[in-house]
């Protein structure tokens, strides 16, 4: 589970203003997040189906969001993954 901090920090890292939750490079910063989080809990725990299933999903929709920002701005899409070191 990601921490408050953590998760205040990944906002913060992309926000548009200080109230902006909801973007979608926050979201995927959001993502980004739990992603390596849970995928150290997979490495450790082997047999761990279920997370690895949750694991799969958040990162099929970390590139739902990607795509869509790199369709609709791709000017944001290019900085997005520059900063949270993302391989595209």
């Amino acid at each position: 589970m990601i921490t408050k901090e953590k998760k205040g920090e990944a906002i913060a890292k992309l926000a548009r203003n200080k109230k902006d939750v909801g973007s979608p490079e926050v979201q995927v910063s959001i993502l980004t997040e739990r992603i390596l989080e849970v995928t150290e809990h997979v490495k450790a725990n082997k047999h761990d189906f279920m997370a690895r299933r949750g694991l799969m999903q958040m990162v099929g929709q970390r590139k739902k969001l990607l795509k869509y920002l790199e369709k609709n701005d791709f000017e944001t899409y290019k900085a997005t993954v520059a900063k949270l070191g993302l391989r595209k």
